[in-house]
């Protein structure tokens, strides 16, 4: 979402092994496969979905982990890491009114987008074709599209779904809800999270208190421990932490933002590598995923964003699809399974919705996406310094107008 800028220049040789090279000399720029690991974090999030969805069953990640995690989560939690590691270099670079605008149009209008376009456009298509008069689709109620909206756009899900479409899909008779759009619910963590990086930023922890960063993430880390030994005392502890999805996806945010703040000390090496993918896959298998897992796959997505080929760093470098691809999947799902298309079986259900929602991705960076971004710099995005400068200027112009006035004479 967010680009990092350098003006070192790593010649590519050095980058091999990582010789003298840090973390973020290796990851500079645009010269790296962030793009191209968002979209397939997100193509996982479909495969993984495809599960319940479909109706065929329970993700066997969660088996083949013990229970620790899902395909799902594993790819969420790598672009909560990625997330971090971008987010919080992003609250360095820029001043705190910038950085939440900037924030602010890049998670809400799309967001927006594929609320209204569930609301008005696939849940109306899918009631007129069972035949059911448009009218009483349309209500003003909770239950009916407008209230599907307003309960939701503030990025906490407060309605799933609307009326009783996709009760009869296969994961609308396991819940025995209407839910059109299940992936929606991790946006509101992922915005809580933007919020801590700007109260750090503002409380000038990211300029000069660095190791809160750090040390942050290890409170997180215990808080995983403890929450395994006596999960039904951290609520008790402070109750944002009843909530497990807090302390993981925090955790993977955390342990990008770590990486960030001190992207120029950490080395980047095909060593550091190769041994986080032990760790990140030991862990999952054996155990302590939460411990040692989270903080080696965060280093490990990382590595692999300046290690893979760079043919590949063209994908997502300028049209960023991921976000697209991770709000329109679920959606999708739900329609195919509505239409009945997973009687043909988990793989081609799977890939049945790859093409479509990559289309509706499409279109929401073109149409919404790419277009609210080109306001970056407007208005608020110009800075507290710019609006300073101006608020003075015009106080300095209004005070010498009033000096030069003529005095009235009786």
């Amino acid at each position: 979402m967010v680009s990092v800028s350098s003006t070192t220049d790593v010649p590519r040789s050095n980058l091999l092994r990582g010789s003298g090279v840090s973390l973020g000399e290796a990851l500079d720029g645009h010269r790296n496969s962030l793009g191209v690991l968002r979209l397939i974090l997100a193509s996982l999030v479909i495969v993984d979905h495809a599960f319940p969805l479909g109706g065929f069953g329970e993700d066997p990640f969660w088996r083949y982990t013990n229970g620790q995690t899902s395909l799902g989560g594993l790819a969420v939690g790598g672009f909560f890491a990625v997330s971090g590691y971008l987010i919080v270099k992003s609250g360095v670079a820029t001043d705190v009114v910038q950085f939440l605008w900037r924030r602010a149009i890049r998670i809400f209008p799309a967001f927006w987008g594929v609320l209204v376009f569930a609301a008005f456009v696939v849940g109306p298509s899918v009631w007129w074709a069972e035949g059911r008069p448009l009218g009483e689709y349309f209500t003003l109620g909770p239950g009916g599209p407008f209230g599907y909206v307003t309960a939701n756009w503030t990025l906490s899900i407060g309605a799933y779904g609307i009326h009783d479409l996709f009760v009869e899909t296969p994961y609308g008779q396991t819940v025995q809800a209407s839910v059109l759009n299940g992936s929606l619910w991790t946006l509101a963590y992922e915005w809580g999270f933007y919020l801590l990086i700007a109260v750090l930023a503002v409380s000038a922890v990211l300029a000069r208190a660095r190791i809160v960063v750090p040390a942050l993430t290890g409170a997180f880390l215990v808080a995983h421990v403890a929450s395994v030994v006596a999960p039904d005392r951290m609520g008790a502890i402070l109750p944002l932490l009843a909530d497990p999805q807090v302390i993981f996806l925090g955790t993977a945010f955390l342990v990008g933002s770590t990486l960030g703040i001190y992207s120029e000390r950490i080395a980047y090496d095909d060593r550091l590598g190769i041994l986080a993918a032990v760790v990140l896959v030991g862990t999952m298998f054996t155990g302590g995923f939460a411990v040692l897992g989270i903080p080696a796959g965060g280093y490990l997505v990382l590595y692999l964003a300046a290690r893979l080929p760079r043919w590949l760093q063209w994908i997502g470098a300028k049209n960023d699809y991921s976000y697209g691809v991770y709000v329109y999947g679920f959606l999708v799902q739900q329609c195919l399974a509505y239409l009945g298309v997973f009687r043909a079986g988990y793989v081609l259900f799977t890939l049945a919705a790859v093409p479509i929602t990559f289309f509706l991705a499409w279109l929401s960076w073109h149409v919404i996406e790419k277009r609210a971004l080109a306001l970056k710099n407007w208005g608020p995005g110009k800075g507290i310094a710019f609006w300073r400068s101006r608020w003075t200027s015009r106080s300095r112009s209004a005070s010498t107008d009033a000096s030069a006035s003529p005095i009235g004479v009786e």
